[in-house]
């Protein structure tokens, strides 16, 4: 699955427009790079992220994590590699309501909705509920996946080094980097 360079400008347009609303104030040039991914699900709204990144290098990151009503970015995990144990993140909402799943003991009656023909590809359930000024710090190599509620969410994330490419989704359909054609 591909994403059209149309689908792609009109999820900037729709991000920028919840950050707006949100208070959040991007460059020119942030809002050009906004990046949209559906990971090769051919499903965007379903399944699908759109993140602006501030810093990217060896020591920190820092991003905006953009969710439509009900958006789910998938179950995956930030692996160790070379002499890298993998990439701690910390989410802070910033706006709306974010579900989030983590190992532990699962949620009785999670609030996410995932479709049914992809349900097996989510493993853990024990579900952190983040609003507005709340944060949950994930450590690294840890599967997790989260969702946002029917508003939609914004969420800061500050972490250590994201080498997204190295990211290990438990769905083996996933591609982290999105193809997108005119």
């Amino acid at each position: 699955m591909v994403l059209t360079r149309a689908q792609v400008e009109e999820a900037r347009k729709k991000a920028i427009e919840m950050l707006e609303r949100a208070g959040i104030v991007l460059t020119e040039e942030e809002e050009k790079n906004i990046e949209v991914t559906d990971f090769g699900l051919g499903d965007l709204y379903t399944f699908g992220l759109q993140i602006v990144v501030y810093v990217n290098n060896e020591r920190y990151c820092a991003k905006e994590l953009i969710l439509f009503p009900r958006q789910i970015c998938p179950e995956h995990r930030h692996p160790p590699f070379d002499n890298y144990p993998g990439k701690q993140e910390t989410f802070r909402c910033r706006w709306g309501e974010v579900y989030l799943y983590v190992p532990g003991p699962p949620t009785p009656n999670p609030r996410a909705k995932v479709p049914e023909e992809r349900r097996k590809y989510f493993t853990v359930w024990h579900e952190i509920v983040l609003r507005p000024g709340e944060q949950y710090t994930i450590p690294p190599n840890t599967p997790h996946w989260f969702q946002a509620g029917d508003q939609g969410a914004i969420v800061s994330e500050f972490s250590s080094w994201s080498v997204d490419e190295k990211d290990i989704f438990t769905d083996p359909e996933i591609k982290r980097i999105p193809e997108i054609v005119d």
